[in-house]
């Protein structure tokens, strides 16, 4: 019988936001835990672990996916962007971010992370997008406060319109 316990860990080199890193992981570990864990960014969050709720998403080789679905030795060689990346080093909040903030598009902020990536990710691919493909495109990210009325406002000024 394997002792799991004994999963001898992996060497993984990747960018996460300009920064190139490497980390020692078990294979089993989820991308989510290493953002968390071994790089110390907690603006991921992890909601489900199982894909649905959409509170862990970040963007890697320039698409918008869940970081629960994927093993950190999975990532390598790979670009990643996580929250942290969007604000300026002073502090500004990049257009999707102040969109949130001036729409009321937050309330707990559990999602937030995960809505901010999702549209900042859809919106460089979508920037005429309509009230439903934004409805669409947000339909992976479940938020229990907002009613969704001020994210959809926030997309629309972040869109520009």
């Amino acid at each position: 019988m394997t002792d799991l316990a004994a999963t001898p860990e992996v060497s993984v080199t990747f960018t996460v936001n300009g920064t190139e890193h490497t980390v020692h992981c078990e294979p089993r570990k989820l991308l989510s835990d290493v953002l968390r864990e071994d790089l110390g960014l907690t603006g991921t969050h992890a909601g489900c672990e199982h894909g649905a709720c959409g509170a862990c998403t970040i963007i890697v080789d320039g698409k918008a996916v869940r970081s629960c679905l994927l093993f950190g030795v999975q990532m390598s060689g790979a670009q990643v962007q996580t929250i942290e990346s969007l604000a300026a080093p002073d502090g500004t909040l990049n257009t999707v971010q102040q969109a949130m903030q001036d729409n009321h598009g937050l309330q707990c902020g559990f999602c937030t992370p995960g809505v901010v990536m999702t549209l900042h990710a859809y919106l460089g691919d979508h920037p005429h997008a309509s009230d439903d493909e934004l409805r669409e495109a947000l339909s992976g990210n479940i938020c229990r406060c907002t009613g969704y009325d001020g994210i959809i406002k926030a997309a629309r000024q972040a869109a520009g319109r």
